[in-house]
């Protein structure tokens, strides 16, 4: 039994449930043409904890139906809805995303479109994570060189350079300016940069112009300052944090 979930730009998604267990997964069903460039980041990161994997992959004439494990909501909504989490929280997650996005920059991807959103929970308890989709990561050549031309992301989550470059930026840097948006909008309930303007947005953003409430902790504060600097040179790589 199939039922439709979802679709995002060529992928279908949908709820699937084993014929004889009844057990539910996640079908992201795209074109047999597709599906090994769709789906190549997968096939390069390897196993990890904290990153989806592919369950079974299954061919038909013109439609690959690739399954993975279900999940529990994802971090963007559940932050929501909690408005913000307390600092022991926030750190055991933040903990974890930063473990997939440091094993992904290990084995050659670069996320570029990194947010909340793209973390779901692995647990009903909503205390582990896995990285849900990698279908926008940048599988990198052999010689590792993260240097990227095309702009890629969530206006909330961009970094500056990507928005100032007229050439190449850092990928894993760019990644890392959207972890510390990320921790910043765990621990305080909404992001550090947002406005209804997109231009009076990008502006903030260009500026690093944004402020930390008291009530984070400093340690808190300075993580969050060592990853949202202007300077990508100057940001904590996801082995630093």
């Amino acid at each position: 039994l199939v039922q439709q979930s979802d679709a995002t730009g060529d992928i279908e998604v949908f709820k699937a449930f084993h014929c004889n267990t009844q057990e539910e997964y996640v079908c992201k069903v795209t074109s047999l043409q597709k599906y090994r460039q769709t789906f190549s980041a997968y096939f390069t990161v390897g196993h990890h904890e904290h990153i989806n994997e592919i369950t079974e992959i299954i061919l038909g004439a013109s439609r690959a139906y690739v399954f993975f494990p279900r999940h529990y909501g994802d971090l963007h909504s559940y932050v929501r809805r909690k408005k913000r989490l307390r600092e022991p929280e926030a750190g055991s997650l933040f903990r974890q995303i930063v473990s997939a996005v440091e094993h992904c920059h290990a084995e050659g991807l670069v996320l570029r479109d990194l947010k909340l959103r793209k973390f779901v929970f692995k647990n009903p308890q909503k205390t582990e994570l896995k990285l849900e989709s990698l279908e926008d990561a940048y599988v990198l050549g052999d010689d590792n060189n993260d240097c990227l031309a095309d702009k890629h992301g969530c206006p909330a989550y961009v970094s500056p350079e990507i928005l100032n470059c007229q050439q190449s930026y850092s990928g894993r840097a760019a990644d890392m300016w959207s972890a510390g948006v990320m921790l910043y909008t765990l621990l305080v309930g909404r992001y550090p940069f947002h406005d209804v303007e997109p231009n009076a947005l990008f502006g903030k953003i260009r500026r690093g112009d944004y402020r930390v409430p008291e009530s984070v902790s400093a340690r808190a504060k300075c993580l969050i300052r060592s990853l949202l600097r202007k300077d990508p040179a100057e940001r904590l790589t996801a082995e630093d944090v």
